[in-house]
C-alpha cells in the first residue's frame, strides 16, 4: 500500500485533526530502561538517549522529567514516506505563525506536536493550507 507522493493533492486533501490529550517529550540516558507500564506515542534511539513522546500524565507518573508541552494533530492523509516537500510546506506556514513544530512521520501519516497553547491556531492555519491548494 503506497501513499500520495503529490504535493498539491497532499496539501489539498489534508484533513488535519487535533487530537485529545496534552503530551510531552523526555529522554532517557543510553541503557536506562522504559519505566514498566509506559506506553510512549513516539520513541526514538539515538548515541545520547531515547526521546519518548508521552502524555503529560504518564510522565508525572513515571517521575519523567520532561519539556515542550504539547498537542498532536494528525494529518489524516496516507502520504508516502518519500513525498517531497510536504511537511515543508506545512512547518513553513506554521514558522510564518512564529510556531514551533515537531513533526513525526509514522507508515500512514504525519502527526504534528505543537505548542500546547496554540494547538486551536495550528490547526487553523493547517485548514487554511488545505483550502489554500483545493482548487
Amino acid at each position: 500500500m503506497t501513499g500520495e507522493t503529490d504535493l498539491k493533492k497532499l496539501l489539498a486533501s489534508m484533513t488535519p485533526e487535533l487530537l485529545d490529550g496534552t503530551y510531552v517529550f523526555a529522554t532517557l540516558a543510553p541503557g536506562v530502561l522504559r519505566p514498566e507500564g509506559l506506553d510512549p506515542v513516539m520513541m526514538f534511539r539515538e548515541r545520547e538517549g531515547t526521546t519518548l513522546i508521552v502524555t503529560e500524565m504518564a510522565a508525572h507518573i513515571t517521575g519523567l522529567a520532561a519539556s515542550f508541552r504539547c498537542r498532536m494533530i494528525t494529518l489524516n492523509i496516507h502520504s508516502s514516506l518519500e513525498a517531497v516537500g510536504f511537511l515543508a510546506a506545512i512547518t513553513a506556514r506554521l514558522a510564518a505563525a512564529g510556531m514551533g513544530v515537531n513533526p513525526v512521520s509514522g507508515f500512514y501519516h504525519d502527526h504534528l506536536f505543537v505548542p500546547a497553547d496554540r494547538a486551536r491556531e495550528a490547526l487553523g492555519l493547517l485548514r487554511q493550507l488545505a483550502r489554500d491548494n483545493a482548487g
